[in-house]
C-alpha cells in the first residue's frame, strides 16, 4: 500500500529541498512539532523512499554570486494583533532584518535568498497568513551604500 503524505510530511520535504542542511529544531519551528517528532518523520521519509539522498549545489564563491535581496513590504489586517506575522518571519533564515514600521507602513523584511524563486516562494508563504492583508517586493538592483552582507 502506498503512503499519502500530510501537509506536514510535504512542508518537511520543501523546506529540505530548499535547503538539506537545516536541523531538525529548525524544521520543528516552522511546522509546529517537537524536533524528535521531526526526526522520527523523516527517518521514515527516508525508509519510505520519499528523501532518496541528499546533495550540495556547487557555486561560485565570487562576490558576484551573492544572494538575491529584496525588501518586502507586509501591510498587516490588525496591526495591533499582527504577532503571528512577526513569529512567522523571525523564523524564516532568508529573512535578514524585520522592522515594524510606524506610519501608513506596517512592517519591512530585508530579504536575502539564493534565487529568484526562493523570494517568490517566501512572498507565497507569507501572503498567505491569514492575518497579512498585502504585500508589496522591490528587488534590489544595486547597492550604493551600506555592507555587501546586510548587517
Amino acid at each position: 500500500m502506498k503512503r499519502v503524505l500530510d501537509k506536514v510530511d510535504e512542508k518537511i520535504l520543501a523546506q529540505l529541498a530548499e535547503n538539506a542542511r537545516l536541523s531538525h529544531n529548525d524544521i520543528a519551528v516552522t511546522v509546529n512539532l517537537s524536533r524528535n517528532a521531526v526526526r522520527l518523520r523523516i527517518d521514515r521519509l527516508e525508509r519510505d523512499g520519499f528523501i532518496r539522498g541528499y546533495t550540495i549545489i556547487k557555486g561560485s564563491a565570487t562576490p558576484e554570486s551573492g544572494p538575491i535581496r529584496a525588501l518586502m513590504f507586509v501591510y498587516r489586517k490588525d496591526r495591533m494583533r499582527g504577532g503571528d506575522v512577526l513569529k512567522y518571519v523571525r523564523s524564516v533564515q532568508e529573512v535578514v532584518t524585520c522592522d515594524v514600521m510606524s506610519g501608513d507602513l506596517d512592517v519591512v523584511l530585508h530579504v536575502e535568498a539564493v534565487s529568484v524563486d526562493r523570494i517568490h516562494k517566501l512572498w507565497d508563504e507569507i501572503s498567505a497568513l491569514p492575518e497579512v492583508l498585502n504585500t508589496v517586493t522591490s528587488f534590489v538592483l544595486t547597492r550604493a551604500k551600506g555592507s555587501p552582507h546586510g548587517t
